[in-house]
């Protein structure tokens, strides 16, 4: 990234009061004195013009009251009131010298009337040398002067800019560290191991799922006590299917409980009805629904960290508790997609319409991958490669055709960044691989979001770069 000339960000006042400052540099800066102050010369337009006229003036002023025979000292050993044009082209340039040498000449004429046949020449050619000289020296060392001044000027901002950004970022950091120590796991590791579970050993018992699901909550949602009910069309068994912790028998009655039943979604300690005089002995409750609206199951939480009921929690708890419960009707949810699109694969077209079901009730979009890709004598089987660049959750749909493939990947989680990001690992493997790019090799990507557009809608699409 590099630096432009910009001004520098101003953070917060109180991460400015916090920022941790070096002794040594506030040391090193700059104790401007009074007669530093007095001594280093202004920018000032018309200070400068007073100080042009005021300091000969001074000078001559000085040569009359010590020197009244010679107050310029032109018959002297040393032309002492040249000191004033001299010191003006010292501090302000050759201008302001070449001024003050005017005034001098003034009170010269002044002085001297009827005197031009006296005027000592030679005296005045070099003393107008020699402010010319010192005034190029001055203008040229003042401009490096600037320049240096502003260079550092730039350094400091830039310094106190990145220094604040420094804490920022260790501030951030100290806050992802404990977010992780909470949380050791992504919400992808959870999904990944969400369908071992559900397409592991599928003669498991209701009981065994059921406890295997709690664990899985409590490894990611920090869930202590904790138990899951199947619901038979509409009503709840007493007998908990699985436990977390000491658990206690269930109350029917509860208004958390009364209050989930009537919205069908998550509900958390905060959304209790304010009239019930009972309050809830629950924290979090939420109803196992599939994306065909069918109940089976109520999860119930008694007990988990304080700091832990958060947004982002109860996002997970949805998301895993959604995806279970779809992952429990693969074919009936598959079925509307195939009847539509035969050729698509089961697994695709579950996992389709479990995203988006994800995408309803829990705000989190994912993202579709369509390759065209043109057969070549050099790369016959490159579509079969790119398959298996596929990511642990990912679902590929190969439709080969005549003179070109179309490879679709569904990639749960990722957004139009995450795809983007593919391409990106795709472009990098076919130069690693072949030295070309995808478009030297007739590879065609389109990018697809499950968003706003259900399924068969957006299959649809995918039909139509098909058959384009």
């Amino acid at each position: 990234m590099s630096f432009l000339h910009l001004p520098a960000a101003r953070p917060p006042a109180d991460l400015a009061d916090q920022t941790p400052r070096d002794p040594r540099v506030e040391a090193a800066a700059p104790q401007w004195s009074a007669l530093g102050q007095l001594t280093s010369p202004t920018t000032s337009r018309w200070a400068i013009i007073g100080e042009t006229i005021l300091l000969p003036i001074v000078a001559v002023a000085l040569g009359v009251s010590l020197n009244p025979q010679d107050p310029l000292w032109t018959q002297g050993h040393f032309p002492w009131a040249w000191f004033a044009p001299v010191v003006l082209a010292l501090r302000y340039g050759p201008l302001p010298g070449i001024g003050g040498a005017g005034i001098l000449l003034v009170a010269w004429l002044l002085l001297n009337p009827g005197g031009q046949t006296e005027f000592p020449k030679l005296l005045y050619l070099g003393g107008l040398i020699l402010v010319m000289v010192i005034g190029e020296f001055s203008s040229l060392w003042l401009a490096r002067t600037r320049r240096a001044e502003a260079v550092q000027r730039y350094l400091d901002q830039r310094l106190e800019f990145l220094t604040h950004q420094h804490y920022l970022l260790r501030l951030s950091h100290d806050r992802l560290e404990q977010d992780l120590i909470s949380r050791p796991m992504a919400m992808r590791d959870a999904l990944a191991n969400m369908r071992n579970l559900v397409t592991g050993d599928h003669h498991e018992s209701d009981s065994v799922c059921a406890n295997a699901l709690l664990r899985l909550l409590a490894q990611y949602c920090q869930l202590e006590v904790a138990s899951l009910h199947r619901m038979n069309q509409g009503s709840i068994e007493h007998a908990p299917l699985g436990t977390l912790g000491e658990t206690t028998p269930l109350t029917i009655n509860d208004p958390l409980i009364a209050h989930a039943l009537e919205t069908g979604k998550l509900c958390h300690i905060s959304q209790s009805v304010a009239e019930d005089d009972n309050p809830s002995r629950y924290l979090i409750v939420a109803p196992l629904t599939n994306l065909n609206g069918e109940r089976f199951g109520l999860l119930v939480v008694e007990r988990l960290p304080f700091f832990a009921l958060q947004d982002e929690t109860l996002q997970t708890i949805n998301l895993l508790l959604g995806y279970y419960a779809d992952s429990l009707s693969v074919q009936a949810l598959a079925d509307p997609i195939r009847n539509r699109f035969p050729g698509c694969p089961p697994e695709f077209a579950f996992e389709l319409q479990r995203l988006w079901h994800i995408r309803q009730i829990s705000r989190v979009i994912s993202a579709v991958v369509v390759l065209e890709i043109r057969h070549r004598p050099a790369t016959p089987d490159i579509a079969q490669q790119i398959q298996r660049q596929k990511r642990a959750l990912d679902e590929n749909w190969l439709v080969s055709g005549v003179d070109r493939d179309i490879l679709t990947t569904l990639m749960p989680l990722a957004g139009a960044a995450g795809a983007e990001g593919y391409l990106a690992r795709l472009e990098y493997w076919a130069r690693q691989r072949s030295g070309k790019s995808l478009a030297e090799l007739g590879i065609v990507g389109h990018i697809l979001t499950l968003e706003k557009e259900a399924p068969l809608h957006l299959l649809q699409k995918i039909d139509d770069i098909v058959h384009a």
